[in-house]
């Protein structure tokens, strides 16, 4: 069970880069962009197509993003310039990226197993500093001697990355552009009665929304041992679930708070989807009909708990209203004259 729930949190925290890539779209700027689903795999092809020429794992991974920041910005100038509807836009863009990734990897299917990646410097660095014995001793103390991790090396490294992004998008968004970037999402309208170039806007933010999302798809293709063109099928929906997942379970009052609650998020899905295939009468295949329906209940649950607390407040509000009315006719007589007593 450990052993499962930390290679979700693992893969949880690499997928958490591409939440927070479908969070500056969908909640910044709302933009329905569908591009994810194409740019994922962009990154993991351009990254596993480099590393299999022999180029520097870590060089690969900083060119997939800039490659998913190109494919982000196409989308914008199809909206933008081209006049093309946000949804429409980014379906042709996805469309036009399988054949694009299919062109870079040259086959449909990439493998890294047998390749130097960037994970594998990580955990060579990582076994040289002597961590994991003091990690799993912790484990061992406290039962949990027989389902210790190979390396916690990816992990923390992985942490590291997730939140050093995290931080850096916080402190884009309180930038004068950033600032821009959110009014647009607010009310586009009212940012060009200030001379804002909103077109550029939408361009440039979905060029940093697909470039983390290709960064993700990168990192996955290399912990994965693999980049397929079929991998990102589906990949919007798990970032608007984790999305979802972490605005309701953590609030959204601050940016701050929200990407945080974005990676707790996209790390809640992974165990949830973990947990669920460990039941009998579920399967791999299951996986996409699991997702749905943590979506669904993710939709449908804050909608729930507020309905109910409305109604409990609207309850308070009826007894306090009842409770006043008595508390007013005890004092006045048959014939509603206020009763005065003797002094």
């Amino acid at each position: 069970m450990f052993t499962a729930i930390f290679g979700s949190f693992e893969s949880g925290i690499i997928y958490a880069i591409m939440a927070l890539g479908v969070y500056l779209t969908f909640r910044i700027l709302d933009f329905p962009d569908l591009t994810v689903d194409g740019s994922f795999v962009t990154g993991a092809a351009v990254a596993a197509t480099m590393i299999v020429g022999g180029t520097n794992p870590f060089v690969a991974t900083l060119v997939a993003i800039a490659a998913g920041f190109v494919a982000g910005c196409l989308t914008g100038v199809l909206h933008t310039f081209g006049k093309i509807n946000a949804l429409l836009s980014g379906i042709l863009m996805m469309i036009a990226l399988y054949s694009i990734n299919l062109r870079i990897m040259g086959r449909s299917n990439v493998p890294l197993l047998n390749t130097d990646t960037s994970f594998t410097s990580v955990e060579n660095v990582w076994a040289s500093l002597g961590f994991d014995s003091f990690f799993n001793g912790i484990l061992s103390a406290v039962g949990l001697g027989d389902s210790l991790p190979s390396t916690w090396g990816v992990l923390i490294f992985m942490i590291f990355v997730t939140f050093a992004i995290k931080l850096l998008t916080d402190r884009f968004l309180r930038t004068e552009i950033g600032l821009a970037l959110r009014a647009t999402g607010d009310n586009q309208r009212m940012i060009r009665s200030f001379s804002a170039n909103t077109n550029l806007l939408i361009i440039l933010g979905l060029g940093i929304s697909n470039a983390m999302v290709a960064l993700s798809g990168a990192l996955i293709a290399q912990y994965g041992g693999f980049a397929d063109v079929g991998m990102g099928i589906g990949m919007i929906i798990i970032g608007l679930a984790s999305v979802i997942i972490g605005e309701a379970l953590f609030g959204t009052k601050t940016i701050v708070r929200t990407t945080l609650a974005v990676i707790g998020g996209a790390i809640i899905y992974r165990i949830v989807v973990s947990l669920a295939l460990r039941v009998e009468f579920l399967e791999t295949g299951d996986m996409k009909l699991i997702t749905a329906t943590i979506v669904i209940l993710a939709l449908i649950t804050p909608k729930v708990l507020d309905h109910y607390r409305e109604k409990k407040r609207k309850a308070v509000k009826k007894a306090e209203r009842l409770q006043k009315v008595a508390v007013s006719s005890e004092g006045k007589g048959d014939d509603g004259v206020t009763l005065k007593s003797d002094s």
